[in-house]
């Protein structure tokens, strides 16, 4: 039950209205999926590009190896921390640099922050597994101090070919530096938040990072609202606008 609680309250502070029992809004639109004819002819297509675009992040990572290209390699990082999640997804999310339980297990977003990530994705309608996750540095910066920008130059390129190889529909970028160093700008996280950038394809969408709604728990609304023009862009149904248990 406390559990239960959390998650409600969670919600509430995001500003949902309502959360429907039926669980057909947490999954893809089956509407126009194809006959299973049509199905089975196409099935070898998003088998390949599923490999290949498995295969070229294996060959990112494979190209990073054991990173010794900037600084922090000698500033006590323990392991690169390279992304995770689904290598085709049409939602890629994009972190400033790991902390240290990301720096522990190799896998970004996985202490406090991550967890509330973690729980902005599931209020979205999406598993974690289903979409990708990675940051702009990828070994962690001493004492978790904000990314240099020697650092970010340094590490960039790896993000921008992660992005290519995923080739999401959405980026959601993260707070302040993964903002910056996908749009090239130096405007505040509060300036670039609230609107949808053309970017390489896709549509870029700056919001608050989890760490930040940590601290400031009273923006959680607005990051709602940004990730709220993600599941427009992306055509899938608002969870907020699903009738409430009690209207079933």
């Amino acid at each position: 039950m406390n559990q239960l609680a959390e998650h409600l309250r969670f919600y509430q502070e995001l500003g949902v209205t309502g959360i429907s029992r039926d669980a057909k809004w947490r999954r893809r639109d089956d509407s126009a999926r194809p006959s299973a004819d049509a199905a089975a002819e196409a099935e070898a297509i998003p088998v390949t590009l599923a490999r290949t675009t498995v295969e070229a992040l294996a060959s990112i990572r494979q190209d990073l190896g054991d990173c010794t290209r900037c600084k922090l390699h000698t500033q006590g990082r323990k392991q690169i921390v390279f992304g995770v999640g689904n290598p085709t997804a049409d939602l890629m999310f994009v972190g400033e640099a790991p902390g240290a339980d990301e720096d522990a297990q190799g896998i970004p977003f996985v202490g406090r922050a991550g967890q509330l990530l973690t729980k902005m994705i599931e209020a979205m309608g999406f598993a974690r597994d289903e979409v990708y996750i990675a940051n702009v540095l990828k070994c962690r910066p001493p004492g978790n101090r904000n990314p240099e920008p020697d650092e970010i130059a340094t590490c960039e390129p790896f993000l921008f070919r992660q992005l290519a190889s995923v080739e999401p529909k959405v980026v959601i970028a993260l707070g302040a530096f993964a903002a910056r160093t996908l749009l090239k700008t130096d405007a505040p996280i509060s300036r670039l938040r609230g609107r949808v950038f053309d970017y390489r394809g896709a549509k870029l969408i700056p919001t608050f990072h989890p760490s930040f709604l940590l601290r400031s728990p009273g923006y959680k609304r607005e990051a709602w609202e940004d990730l709220k023009k993600a599941l427009v862009l992306l055509g899938r149904e608002l969870p907020g606008a699903a009738p409430s248990p009690a209207a079933d």
